[in-house]
């Protein structure tokens, strides 16, 4: 109660509440990002610098360069073992359900888990990036100060994106590339003006605190690069964007394939980081630039430096290095990696296309620098946040022209060869499709196996009807019985309406058994199955119970789900995750 009227005191007004929280969530993200960044700069001096000098001393020594990636692996056991579930692999997938199923409510404690997990991974030279993770974390600090005033769902999901765009404007020091990014990738393009409003102060305020630590350098500090002929060079960066976008669906292809055969492996949790922590360092004997971030050889790119053939092999050697650090379980994100990735393939691409077409286009740098903002669209599906990035980073009005165009085409082809961005494959999957709606998302959330009745009352075909009366007169609430043969397997559902076509019939009713009027065109679920697909059941047939069965091929029945229960299921998950008032009044029906 005396937080209530502290509230009303000091922020009498709605708008004046949201403008001092979302200010509060940008000085709070902004400070993260200072702590982030500080403790991975700390293990990255403290491990990887001795380290790689030691390794770089050449001959045998070269040997010893998988160690220091090992090292960050067995650093994150006793991180995993204290708190299981919560420190290995990609989680941003995760984040994104929690933000746009379950209304941004999250753990306090993952910002510090996540904070020292990903110095650990990235900071011994595992391939993944700090952008995703920050985003994490100031979406989780948005989150808690949501839950500090109490506000509804729905608010704090606003206030988590608004602790995501904090993280990443603070981290590219770009504030209107940290607002796309919460809008386009975390709200998913489902956000109002008031939330946008909240999004621009919170991103705002992130940049001034970066800026007062950091300087005004941007993350990327590009050469300005202009179009030396555009009638030749537009055409070459259209080309390029059609590149980004089979590539992009590629690097999300590998991504997931490698993370599942690591999940396929049959051996203890705590080596898999392990042995992928050897794959990259093996790779980096050859190639030393999949490291880390890679952020430094991004500048030497961008700069025209890179080497055309060095650049090709880096493309794919990093989009399976980053595939086998996530994928075995490093703690990070794919943001950086994409950014590395569009470099070298632009930069690549940029090379050739200079030595064919010399005095009509730009040096390999600007084809790096577009290839950057188009790759990062392309793979995650956010054009807009690219789009402003790269101008921000460049300030160059004259640059954005082709960085529209190849960001845009290279989604578009993306999203043409495949309809999920990296980062919503797994809610795929799931049949979770977060783009047509909270209810919807929510229901197929919800696996059918939990929600069923499992004491079920079976009837042999061989049983005559007066036996099946018998057991309709004793039942309470169920009026749908699977009927199973002698083995066991259902042959079909009998319900009180087959047996009023016979009442009347005394003869028949004597002769007849529950195998000869029962239904054997019978609807069934499996228990994974979603309760929005059994609605969509309930809804065609027109009933009101469905047998649930273990498989397809195996009709054995393990329960019947009744609709009360699949709507009792929903209100339940509704009120669980703080859905708010407006949402909720959606009912099912």
């Amino acid at each position: 109660m005396k937080l209530d009227r502290l509230k009303t005191f000091f922020l009498p007004g709605e708008n004046t509440r949201m403008v001092v929280v979302a200010s509060l969530i940008g000085v709070i993200a902004g400070l993260a990002n200072i702590c982030f960044r500080t403790v991975l700069e700390f293990v990255h001096h403290s491990i990887f610098v001795p380290g790689y000098a030691i390794a770089s001393q050449g001959g045998w020594h070269i040997l010893l360069l998988p160690l220091i990636p090992i090292s960050g692996m067995i650093l994150l056991i006793p991180l995993a073992i204290l708190f299981p579930g919560e420190i290995y692999g990609y989680g941003f997938t995760k984040f994104l359900r929690k933000v746009n199923i379950r209304g941004g409510s999250m753990k306090f404690r993952k910002n510090i888990l996540k904070i020292i997990s990903c110095s650990l991974t990235i900071g011994t030279g595992n391939s993944a990036g700090v952008e995703g993770p920050i985003a994490q974390v100031g979406g989780a600090l948005g989150s808690a100060v949501g839950k500090i005033f109490r506000v509804s769902g729905t608010r704090t999901k606003v206030y988590t994106a608004a602790g995501c765009a904090g993280g990443v404007a603070a981290m590219f020091n770009a504030p209107i590339a940290g607002v796309f990014f919460a809008a386009e990738i975390v709200l998913l393009g489902t956000y109002e003006i008031a939330s946008f409003s909240v999004l621009v102060i919170s991103s705002a305020m992130a940049t001034v605190v970066s800026r007062s630590y950091y300087g005004t350098t941007p993350a990327f500090p590009i050469p300005e690069f202009h179009l030396v002929n555009p009638l030749a060079e537009v055409p070459l960066y259209m080309i390029m964007g059609v590149l980004m976008g089979v590539i992009a669906v590629l690097y999300i292809y590998v991504f997931y394939e490698v993370r599942d055969r690591f999940a396929a492996l049959k051996i203890n949790q705590h080596f898999k980081p392990i042995i992928g922590a050897f794959t990259i360092g093996v790779m980096a004997i050859f190639f030393p630039e999949i490291m880390g971030d890679g952020y430094h050889y991004i500048k030497d790119v961008l700069a025209g430096h890179g080497v055309m053939w060095v650049m090709a092999i880096l493309v794919f050697l990093k989009i399976f290095a980053t595939a086998v650090t996530l994928g075995s379980g490093g703690s990070g994100g794919v943001f950086a990696p994409a950014l590395f990735i569009g470099s070298v393939i632009g930069g690549a691409y940029g090379s050739i296309v200079h030595s064919l077409f010399p005095s009509v286009t730009a040096s390999s740098g600007a084809y790096a620098a577009v290839g950057l903002g188009a790759f990062l669209a392309a793979s995650t599906h956010a054009p807009i946040t690219a789009i402003f990035l790269l101008f921000e980073m460049t300030g160059n009005h004259l640059i954005i022209i082709p960085i529209m165009l190849a960001s845009i085409i290279g989604t578009a082809v993306a999203s043409k060869l495949n309809p999920d961005s990296i980062d919503t494959v797994d809610l795929t999957r799931e049949g979770i499709d977060i783009h047509e709606g909270r209810e919807v998302a929510i229901m197929k959330s919800i696996k059918v196996g939990k929600v069923i009745t499992e004491e079920v009352d079976f009837i042999s075909e061989k049983a005559n009807v007066n036996h099946l009366l018998e057991i309709f007169q004793m039942a309470k609430d169920s009026f749908y019985f699977p009927v199973v043969d002698d083995t066991g397997h259902m042959v079909g559902i009998i319900s009180l309406q087959d047996v009023k076509s016979i009442l009347h019939d005394k003869e028949l009713r004597l002769s007849a058994t529950v195998g000869d009027i029962c239904t054997r065109d019978v609807l069934t679920l499996t228990p994974d199955d979603n309760i929005y697909t059994a609605m969509t059941y309930f809804d065609v047939r027109g009933i009101s119970e469905i047998p649930v069965v273990e498989s397809v091929e195996e009709q054995w029945v393990v329960g019947m789900l009744k609709r009360r229960d699949v709507i009792d299921a929903y209100n339940r998950e509704v009120l669980k995750k703080g859905i708010s008032e407006h949402s909720a009044s959606i009912k099912l029906t």
